[in-house]
């Protein structure tokens, strides 16, 4: 009888898993490649505060990303920074005291 429930839990698990798996979209290969980049961005970014935010992802960009797609990046950085909330920012390495310092500031408030 257990092993029976232990084959029904399996297979009922390996199917959940393959619709997971078609349900979920590929990674972006060029967001892939920017991971680390995007990382320092977005965190510099917020810490400093900068009160001009194009030109300091355009500045950003042009010290660390390849000519060819610096304005694909930027474009990234500055949506990445536009959908920002409590829940992301880990992943940016920023304390939630920084990003709410960022988020009251009124250049990027709304941002």
């Amino acid at each position: 009888m257990l092993r029976d429930v232990f084959i029904w839990a399996y297979e009922r698990s390996c199917s959940r898993y393959a619709a997971l798996r078609q349900s979920m979209s590929e990674p972006d290969p060029f967001r892939l490649r920017y991971r680390e980049a995007l990382t320092e961005a977005v965190g510099g970014i917020v810490r400093s505060r900068e009160p001009d935010l194009e030109a300091s992802l355009h500045a950003f960009a042009e010290e660390n990303i390849p000519p060819a797609d610096q304005e694909a990046f930027v474009e990234l950085a500055r949506d990445t920074l536009k959908r920002l909330h409590e829940g992301t920012i880990a992943r940016y390495r920023i304390r939630p005291s920084e990003y709410e310092a960022w988020r009251s500031d009124p250049p990027h408030a709304g941002s």
